[in-house]
């Protein structure tokens, strides 16, 4: 039998989706003509979202199985095509979660190293490019679009050059003015990523777009100064950002000056015509060799090490032309303070003056070492400074504020030429212990100098030597060598007790950012490690019955570290990274199984290493196992020698004072 003239048969296909034929009734009148195609139409939308919400389960779990290497491993070899509609129906709200879990199955399964990033398509990577560039993304798209652009740089230098060709910084500075710490984090992190694999003669020219773009001051705006916190990711790629900016540096630094250059050799004029610009004008008449003479008594006041050719004083490398830099910035820019300590020193001794040139190049190189100038950046350091993205020319201003500190130490001491080198150790002590309170500013590092003067560095000094030298004595020798096993056995009860809170480590991955998490803990009975893997760092401890995996220790045959590790033998990206190195260990059980731990700092990898080698029964040999031995033996000993004096110390702390009522006192100090 025909169907009604007034019945159309439709058949709707939907990817991923069992077909589906709907009938639709052209009914005469053109009013509810509307209304039944309106209907269908909203029945048609309640069976997309249906099996959108199915995909978008189904999407959810491919996801978090995604971060087991297992599954991984067997979903990757069959080869499944996961397909997303990226064009179609974009109004269901659906279709972000939709691509969120797909990008995030993506960098789960790229993290395992088992595919090479080389076959990705230039499509791809425009596909990926165009969600960053987007104004108005999903946040979660968004984050995972930026990590995998992160992963292409730095896992390969082909997809570097076209990462590169489709992101500009332009694009990546919205999203640093927004208020998501996480997007500003992934968004350094890609910036630091493209500064790192770019080549070297594209570096200066990358950070001369930087400065264009004003990133240092919309970051210190928008993040360093901004009302959230600073977490530990951020304050990493703080750091790197920090380093590889000063690594700009190390070209100058590694260049030797030559001295038959005039361009190079009028800088040196120019500071010799700031410095003594009311004697320059007599300069122009005589003859050659009084010209000579003149030049040579100038070079000398100007602290040059040659007074014929100062030029050779910069042929030592490092610092090699960087110093010559900063000494004709701190000339230009800080020209009173210049003109000061080039006047002052050329009117004292010849014995007593502090010199110029001398100085400054031993106090650039010290600040490369201080900064460690061309080295690369530690995997897990978050020792940025806020003051130097207070400034564009933050390391030159660094070099104006301490050679200036040098010249005030350098009279404090009452030095000579002969004390040059105590001159400099102090100046290193003075900066690195201003360095470590971490100042927001320029200023307010300098001010933090102004209190490390030369008398209380020698006081700091004082109480540190005599911390030590209080228990060199035999006797005291001898006693600490009775006691140290029992010591000892503190150190290893204590390591055990921190086994059996547990700790959480992130997961290595080919990837820097690593925020993936697992949990390992010793039971208290000593016999079982209990690990398993976490969503996301915990707050606290974390019970034993939610870690599903167990190892006997009485299974473990070893604990290995460093290279010796067979995670730090394969191959990946952070294989040759120090920092990395300098964390790695594994538990070596059966015949070839292993479980690896990349430690969250040197502490934590001290007392993992340490309790493991005790459950084995192995000595403890890290550095912190002999730091906390001469800490609570000193402690030891000074209880014991408190009690010799027949001094008697209480059980409980005395109580807090109350505070006084009436502040209007003096205290005699004599």
């Amino acid at each position: 039998m025909p169907p009604p003239a007034d019945i159309v048969k439709v058949a709707i296909e939907w990817p991923g989706a069992f077909p589906k034929l709907m009938e639709i009734d052209q009914v005469s009148n053109a009013d509810s003509t509307n209304f039944y195609i309106t209907e269908k139409l909203s029945n048609l939308k309640e069976y997309i979202i249906y099996h959108m919400d199915m995909k978008l389960d189904a999407l959810k779990d491919l996801a978090n199985s995604s971060r087991d290497i297992t599954f991984a491993q067997e979903f990757i070899n069959l080869d499944v095509t996961v397909f997303v509609p990226l064009a179609a129906f974009p109004y269901i709200s659906r279709f972000g979660d939709l691509l969120s879990f797909t990008l995030t199955a993506f960098v789960e399964l790229m993290d395992h190293g088992i595919v090479s990033w080389d076959t990705f398509s230039v499509a791809f990577i425009k596909k990926i490019a165009s969600y960053v560039c987007k104004s108005a993304m999903d946040t979660a798209v968004l984050q995972r679009s930026l990590a995998i652009l992160e992963s292409m740089v730095l896992n390969s230098q082909d997809l570097y050059q076209k990462v590169a060709q489709e992101i500009t910084i332009g694009q990546l500075i919205p999203h640093l003015q927004g208020t998501d710490q996480d997007i500003q984090t992934y968004t350094i992190a890609v910036i630091n990523a493209l500064f790192l694999k770019a080549p070297e003669e594209k570096r200066q020219e990358m950070a001369h777009i930087l400065a264009q773009k004003q990133l240092r001051s919309i970051i210190l705006s928008n993040v360093i100064r901004s009302n959230k916190p600073i977490n530990d990711e951020m304050a990493h790629q703080l750091y790197v950002l920090q380093v590889l900016t000063f690594n700009l540096l190390e070209d100058r630094m590694m260049t030797k000056m030559d001295p038959q250059d005039q361009a190079q050799r009028d800088i040196i004029f120019e500071l010799r015509r700031i410095a003594f610009d009311v004697e320059c004008e007599s300069n122009n008449s005589g003859s050659i060799e009084k010209r000579k003479s003149m030049y040579t008594r100038d070079y000398k006041k100007l602290g040059f090490i040659n007074h014929v050719n100062p030029a050779v004083d910069f042929t030592q490398i490092p610092p090699g032309m960087l110093a010559l830099d900063n000494m004709l910035y701190f000339a230009r820019h800080h020209q009173d303070a210049y003109i000061r300590i080039v006047l002052e020193n050329s009117s004292r001794e010849d014995k007593h003056e502090c010199p110029f040139g001398r100085s400054s190049i031993e106090l650039t190189k010290m600040l490369c070492e201080i900064l460690k100038v061309g080295e690369l950046p530690s995997e897990n350091c978050h020792d940025f400074h806020p003051m130097f993205f207070t400034h564009d020319r933050s390391f030159e201003e660094f070099f104006c504020i301490c050679i200036q500190l040098l010249n005030k130490t350098w009279k404090e001491m009452r030095a000579t030429s002969e004390d040059f080198n105590k001159v400099m150790q102090v100046v290193k002590e003075q900066i690195t212990r201003a360095l470590t309170i971490k100042p927001n500013s320029l200023d307010q590092f300098k001010s933090r100098l102004q209190n490390l003067s030369y008398t209380e560095i020698l006081k700091l000094r004082q109480s540190e030597r005599m911390n030590q030298e209080d228990f060199q004595s035999r006797p005291i020798l001898e006693l600490r060598e009775k006691i140290q096993p029992e010591i000892m056995e503190l150190i290893k009860q204590q390591r055990l007790n921190r086994l059996c809170e547990g700790t959480c480590f992130r997961k290595i991955s080919s990837r820097r950012r690593q925020d993936k998490f697992w949990y390992c803990r010793l039971s208290p009975n000593h016999k079982v490690l209990h690990y398993g893997d976490l969503e996301e760092s915990p707050q606290g401890e974390v019970p034993h019955d939610s870690l599903q995996d167990k190892l006997p220790v009485a299974d473990i045959k070893a604990v290995v570290t460093g290279k010796d590790c067979p995670h730090m033998k394969e191959k990946g990206a952070l294989k040759q990274n120090k920092e990395v190195l300098e964390l790695a260990f594994s538990v070596l059980y059966e015949s070839d199984e292993y479980l690896n731990f990349i430690a969250p700092d040197k502490h934590e990898y001290c007392v993992w290493t340490d309790g493991l080698n005790a459950l084995l029964g192995k000595e403890m040999t890290s550095e912190f196992t002999r730091s906390d031995m001469d800490t609570l033996l000193n402690m030891e000993m000074k209880l014991r020698l408190l009690d010799l004096e027949n001094i008697q110390i209480p059980e409980v702390p005395p109580p807090i004072p109350k505070e006084p009522s009436n502040y209007d006192f003096v205290y005699d100090c004599n």
